[in-house]
C-alpha cells in the first residue's frame, strides 16, 4: 500500500527539518501542512527538501490542528495514498514507532492506530504529572462519549488512517482544535470502524506543547457530553433497538424518579419536622437501586458492543479478477 505522512506546522520550526527527514526515511511522501505559522515553518521546508516527496501546503488563516490535519488528509487520500500517517511537527513522536503503527492496518486487522504512551510504566517516567493526571481523566470521557473503551491516551496525535475509513467520516464536522483526536474516534465509532492502540514512548525535549491540559478539561468535558449524548440516540435508537437500549432508558427512568421523588419527599417531612415512613424511603430508594443496576448492565453491553469488523474489510470491494476466479468452473469443481 503506499502510504504518506501529514504534519500539521505551527511554531515548530526548531524541529520541523528533523521531523520530516525521519518520516521520509519511512514513507513514500510527506505532506507538511503550514497553519499560518508566524515562525514560516512551511517555508523552511520548502527550501531543505525536494518537492518529488515532500508537500508543502499553507494556511492563509490559522485553522488549528485538526483543520490542518484535515488539509493534509484531503490532499493524501485525493493523491492515491491508501495509509496516512499523522506526525506533530514538534518532535515529541518517535517515527520509529510507524511500523508499528501500520502493521494492524495492513494485516486488515484495524482501520485506523493511535498511540498509547500509558501502556507501560516506565513510557511515564518523564510526562509532567499534571499531564498525566489530565490525560487519564480525558480518557476516561472519551471512552464514554466514543465507546472505544479499551483506548487510552486519546490526546495523542500519532495515528493512521486507511482510506476506506476516511470515506465514512463527515470530515466538515470534526472539530477543527483540540478536541480533533477525541472527535475522530468518536465520528469513527458512528462509522463503526476498529481502532487499535499501540504502545509507544513518547519523547519530551525543548519543546513546548500548545495544549494546555487542565484550561482543556472543562471544555472538552461539555463537547464530550454532548457526542455520548449523539452517540447514544444515533447508536441505540436510529441505528439499531436491542437490550443496551432498553437497559440505558429504563435505567435512567428508574434512576431520575428515585432520586427526584426522594428528593422531594425528603423536602415535605423536612418542613413539617416529620422522618418519612418507611413505605416512603423504599419507593425512593428501590429505583434508584434499580436504575443503577440496569444503568451498569447498558454500561456492559456498550463495552461490548465496540466495532470489531474493519471496514476496510467489509466495504472494500472484491476485484472482479477475484470474483471471476471464485466462480470459475474449475474453483466451482474443486470446491466440490
Amino acid at each position: 500500500m503506499k502510504v504518506a505522512a501529514v504534519i500539521p506546522c505551527f511554531e515548530v520550526r526548531a524541529h520541523i527539518v528533523s521531523v520530516v527527514t525521519e518520516a521520509l526515511t519511512q514513507l513514500d511522501h510527506v505532506f507538511v501542512v503550514d497553519d499560518c505559522c508566524p515562525q514560516g515553518s512551511g517555508d523552511l521546508v520548502r527550501e531543505s527538501f525536494p518537492s518529488n516527496r515532500v508537500t508543502v501546503i499553507s494556511h492563509q488563516e490559522n485553522r488549528g490542528v485538526g483543520g490542518a490535519t484535515k488539509t493534509g488528509y484531503r490532499a493524501a487520500f485525493d493523491s492515491g495514498y491508501e495509509i496516512v500517517v499523522k506526525i506533530d511537527g514538534d518532535g515529541q513522536m518517535d517515527t520509529a514507532y510507524i511500523p508499528a503503527l501500520l502493521f494492524p492496518i495492513l494485516k486488515g486487522q484495524a482501520d485506523y492506530t493511535k498511540g498509547n504512551r500509558f501502556y507501560r510504566p516506565d513510557y511515564l517516567e518523564k510526562m509532567p504529572l499534571t499531564r498525566l493526571v489530565g490525560n487519564s481523566v480525558l480518557s476516561l470521557m472519551t471512552k464514554a462519549s466514543s465507546g472505544y473503551w479499551r483506548i487510552m491516551d486519546p490526546t495523542n496525535g500519532f495515528t493512521a488512517l486507511h482510506a476506506v475509513a476516511a470515506r465514512e467520516i463527515e470530515w466538515s464536522k470534526v472539530d477543527e482544535r483540540y478536541f480533533f483526536e477525541s472527535d475522530m474516534l468518536f465520528r469513527l465509532n458512528l462509522a463503526r470502524a476498529v481502532v487499535v492502540d499501540v504502545a509507544m514512548k513518547a519523547r519530551y525535549g525543548s519543546e513546548n506543547s500548545n495544549l494546555r491540559i487542565t484550561s482543556a478539561l472543562f471544555e472538552f468535558a461539555l463537547k464530550h457530553a454532548r457526542n455520548c449524548y449523539k452517540r447514544f440516540v444515533y447508536t441505540y435508537l436510529i441505528r439499531d433497538v436491542n437490550a443496551g437500549t432498553l437497559q440505558g432508558i429504563s435505567g435512567l427512568l428508574f434512576f431520575t424518579f428515585g432520586a427526584a421523588f426522594g428528593a422531594w419527599s425528603w423536602l415535605q417531612h423536612a418542613t413539617v419536622g416529620r422522618d418519612a415512613s418507611a413505605g416512603t424511603v423504599m419507593l425512593a430508594t428501590l429505583p434508584i437501586i434499580l436504575g443503577f443496576q440496569l444503568l451498569l448492565a447498558a454500561l456492559s453491553y456498550d463495552i461490548t458492543n465496540m466495532p470489531q469488523r474493519p471496514l476496510q474489510e467489509s466495504l472494500r470491494p472484491t476485484p472482479p479478477w477475484q470474483i471471476e476466479d471464485e466462480t470459475s468452473p474449475q474453483n466451482r469443481a474443486s470446491m466440490q
